[in-house]
């Protein structure tokens, strides 16, 4: 007996060794041959019966015993080989039955092996995941104790506690030499204080002689305009600077007839009343006296300091003579001569073409009633005004012959004002005069290429109020000025706009090179010229608001001030604050299976990391609302009035994310973004209304989505969702901001929830790939100033109109836009959709419920002067089923052509970009190793 235990020892253990696989497939083979060699032996049997049966009744010869057996006894035999018959048949169909039933089980188990496997996948991808997180983890932690630079908070707010005490005055000998360091106090305006500005009401605190009032609408506008400024403060303790209006200095109404050219004996600005202002500090600090000129053009409008004690103040104004002005602490403006506010763009005419009627023109006249005295600093500045005179007369005469010689540019000059004006009678010494109505300078300027603009003949001037004024309306109608002895006077706000990228400074000197000059410069460089300037124009000099923005941004810079938060939309939650959704766990897709990145907790761009390293590295280069230098307006080296985000004040440089320095190779390139940017994530920001089911299956597709900070869900419908519905968990967090109205402009509210530069801005139908999604990140991360995204469509003109554009989504070489119903794109653009953008823009995507993302394709294209940048090659994203859109309308591309012609209109020209350019993959369509092949799977 023991060698039988053994050997079936022996016998059970090889039988464990034995793979589940064969054992089935053994267990399969036994049922199915078992049933088929049983139906074959009973066959056989039941045909032997019938044979005999058959036998039984022929006439063949048998024995005579069996032919003499009863008839009784045979059927007997007969009807028991029947029973047995219906008994084997029987057994076979419980056999067969148990047989569907194993294969069944077998099928079963089967089905249960293949989830196992892959639930085992799955769960082997997530702990790579995992571990790719530690890693990640790891390496932040190292270098976070290398760098030792801790995570910074908002800055505190640090602002004065009391008014300025009184102090001694400066010696009128002293006022000349004053500049920031010597005659600013410093100690008010700390650079955490967000720069605080107090204003002197006009009609409280009146600063002006009898008989003299400051302009009526200058003072209403001056305390409207600064109530929508942030820095604006009613606390004096706590002010930096102090704001007083002085001028424009007209005749008080009940004199108003003797106020012809604003020229009486008695001055207009009253030294005691400056004295008496409450936070005066018997000094004038910190006060910033403003003299705007708006009906008074001429020179008598900067005679209001004239023997007038301003202490240590600045002086704000448009006219300055070199005795008076102090450079880098009194500051240039351009007159107000615009609206108060709002938007300008219809006083603008279009940019093309780029030659106009005229090459050049040049209305004015000029007369010199007065006699000039001589500069006490300057003592041979009579001579050289004489020399500049007699120049001036070469210049005319050149002129004069260069518009009759027989070329085919043309040119208008006028140098005799037609009828004479009234206007003229007090411009100044040797300063040129308006000719004509506005509207008619205005029709003149419109059809000139470049308009010609005198500088004063006069040395001691560094700017007048007249030729500000030249300059407001050259850029206002799109003609590039051209100012002649340019090397001699200094425009508008010069110490952060770059003018000769705006106009062109002309010796006098090279009067004779000038025509040479303009007909050597090309179509394009016109064209680029033209609109920065009207940049500028739009920026800083087209309305009282801009205007006064201006004055407070550029002192603001001047103490290196970081620019206070920009302001962003409340992230209405469109639950209360007792419901809590119901979640539910979301099944996993396959193609979500392979690894393509970590899964992390939600990383914010990093905050505060560069909010006065910036100014000192950069100088007057563009911020973008996180500190960043920003491809916003090249013409333009700064822009003081754009507003950052304090909490995403550059973001944190240094950061090596893993595979980064490796070879990029493709395990690397799918554990880490890689790249010269630090680590990062994006946000998705979805737009949807009323489609609740296809919205609760978008976000569910975003589950184990690498690098995803969190889902912002607009809920645009006035209807609430229902309490009902089950929201997918992702793994990410899920805001749903319930939307003030019903508008698409809602898609790029700059809400305060949105915690990353990157935005992901898509539709609620849009079903894209996590692998696509991770590519266009990737893609973006290397163009962050442009629209990055999926959707192409172009724009062109109506060859049979000859008079629009046309908008066009059908397959083509070429692109100039990407629509942003999936899309990447800079958080910044969303302040400046709704901050930047004309208002008429937003209200034409109101009326026609359509158009926002041609809105935002403008906008960019605009200020970065670049194409958008499509990924892969896949045209349209719609998921199937879904229920119909509203870019299925009959009406919907009928809109969209006039929504391109419209914002044109509004722009001056179309900024849109053709582009043959396409991002794919690195590797894409190239042969590597196995190994090396994850790369390969992101395109």
């Amino acid at each position: 007996m023991l060698p039988l235990v053994e050997y079936g020892k022996e016998f059970c253990q090889k039988l464990t060794q034995i793979k589940l696989s064969r054992i089935v497939i053994m267990v399969f083979i036994i049922l199915i041959l078992t049933p088929l060699f049983t139906h074959f032996y009973l066959s056989n049997i039941e045909r032997s019966s019938n044979h005999i049966t058959h036998d039984a009744h022929s006439h063949l010869d048998l024995p005579e015993d069996l032919n003499a057996m009863k008839e009784p006894d045979l059927r007997i035999g007969v009807e028991e080989l029947i029973r047995i018959k219906g008994s084997v048949l029987s057994e076979l169909r419980d056999m067969e039955r148990k047989r569907q039933k194993l294969l069944l089980e077998i099928q079963s188990y089967t089905k249960n092996i293949e989830e196992l496997k892959q639930e085992l996948a799955h769960q082997q991808t997530n702990l790579n995941r995992l571990k790719i997180s530690v890693e990640q983890a790891e390496v932040a932690q190292r270098e976070a104790l290398q760098q030792n630079t801790p995570d910074l908070a908002l800055p505190k707010r640090l602002t004065a506690d009391e008014i300025p005490p009184i102090l001694p005055s400066l010696p009128p000998s002293q006022i000349k030499f004053c500049r920031m360091f010597s005659c600013f106090d410093h100690s008010r305006c700390s650079l955490t204080s967000g720069f605080p500005v107090y204003l002197y009401d006009p009609d409280q605190f009146p600063v002006m002689n009898d008989g003299w009032d400051v302009d009526g609408f200058l003072k209403t506008t001056l305390k409207q305009t600064l109530g929508y400024n942030p820095h604006l403060t009613n606390n004096p303790k706590e002010a930096c600077i102090f704001v007083a209006l002085v001028g424009e200095a007209l005749k008080d109404v009940d004199d108003i007839s003797e106020n012809v050219g604003n020229h009486l004996n008695l001055p207009p600005l009253d030294s005691n009343a400056l004295k008496r202002l409450p936070y005066w500090g018997g000094d004038g600090r910190n006060h910033v006296l403003l003299n705007l000129a708006r009906r008074d053009l001429t020179a008598a409008s900067g005679d209001v300091f004239s023997s007038v004690d301003t202490g240590k103040a600045i002086l704000v104004q448009s006219t300055f003579s070199s005795r008076v002005y102090r450079p880098g602490f009194d500051l240039i403006v351009s007159p107000v001569l615009g609206p108060p506010g709002g938007d300008v763009w219809q006083e603008c005419p279009q940019m093309l073409p780029a030659r106009r009627k005229y090459l050049l023109t040049f209305q004015g006249e000029v007369k010199s009633t007065k006699t000039q005295t001589p500069n006490p600093l300057h003592g041979d500045d009579t001579d050289l005004d004489r020399e500049h005179a007699e120049l001036d007369k070469f210049i005319i005469e050149h002129l004069k012959e260069l518009a009759k010689t027989n070329t085919a540019d043309k040119f208008l000059f006028e140098f005799e004002c037609v009828p004479a004006s009234d206007d003229n009678v007090n411009i100044g010494p040797q300063d040129w005069a308006l000719c004509g109505t506005d509207s008619s300078r205005r029709t003149v300027l419109r059809d000139s290429t470049f308009v010609l603009v005198f500088a004063p003949t006069f040395s001691d001037l560094v700017t007048t109020t007249l030729l500000q004024a030249r300059i407001y309306e050259a850029l206002r109608c799109g003609a590039i000025p051209v100012i002649l002895g340019g090397d001699q006077i200094r425009l508008a706000y010069d110490e952060v706009i770059q003018w000769r990228r705006v106009a062109i400074f002309l010796p006098r000197a090279r009067i004779t090179e000038l025509h040479f000059l303009l007909r050597a410069m090309p179509d394009e460089d016109v064209l680029l010229m033209r609109r920065q300037g009207r940049l500028v124009w739009e920026r800083y000099l087209a309305s009282v608001q801009s205007t006064l923005d201006t004055i407070v941004a550029v002192l603001r810079d001047r103490l290196n001030i970081p620019p206070i938060p920009i302001d962003t939309v409340a992230a209405i939650s469109v639950f209360n604050e007792t419901f809590q959704p119901i979640q539910v766990t979301v099944p996993v897709e396959t193609e979500q299976e392979e690894s393509l990145g970590p899964l992390e907790p939600p990383y914010n761009s990093p905050a505060f990391r560069r909010n006065y390293s910036l100014g000192l590295t950069q100088g007057h280069e563009m911020w973008n609302d996180w500190g960043d230098p920003f491809r916003l307006y090249p013409a333009l080296p700064t822009d003081p009035l754009l507003p950052s985000d304090a909490k995403f004040m550059g973001s944190g440089r240094g950061f090596r994310p893993i595979g980064q320095g490796q070879g990029g190779a493709g395990k690397e390139f799918s554990e880490a973004l890689g790249g010269n940017s630090p680590r990062e994530q994006f946000t998705v920001l979805l737009l949807t209304y009323e489609r609740e089911q296809v919205l609760l299956d978008s976000i569910a597709r975003l589950r184990g989505l690498p690098y995803l900070n969190s889902v912002v869900v607009v809920w645009n419908s006035p209807r609430p969702p229902s309490p009902e519905l089950r929201w997918p968990d992702i793994g990410a967090p899920v805001h749903v901001v319930k939307a003030a109205r019903n508008s698409l402009n809602n898609r790029f509210l700059p809400l305060d929830n949105l915690q990353t530069e990157a935005i992901l801005s898509v539709d609620d139908d849009a079903h894209l790939r996590h692998d696509e999604i991770l590519f266009g990140f990737r893609v973006w991360r290397e163009h962050r100033e442009r629209i990055v995204g999926f959707p192409g469509r172009y724009h062109a003109w109506d060859i049979n109109t000859q008079n629009s554009w046309l908008y066009n989504s059908n397959y083509s070489c070429e692109l100039s836009m990407v629509l942003t119903g999936a899309a990447f794109l800079h958080r910044h653009y969303l302040h400046l959709y709704w901050k930047w953008l004309p208002q008429a823009i937003r209200d034409k995507v109101d009326e026609y419920m359509n158009c926002e993302d041609i809105a935002m394709n403008f906008l960019v294209s605009h200020i970065t002067r670049l194409p958008p940048v499509k990924v892969t090659s896949r045209w349209t994203f719609r998921c199937p089923g879904c229920p119909q859109s509203l870019s299925e309308d009959d009406t919907h591309f009928q809109e969209r052509h006039k929504c391109i012609n419209f914002f044109s209109q509004v722009f001056g020209y179309t900024p849109l970009l053709n582009t043959q350019y396409r991002a794919d993959s690195i590797l894409f369509k190239t042969r590597i190793p196995h190994d090396k092949q994850k790369c390969f799977k992101f395109i």
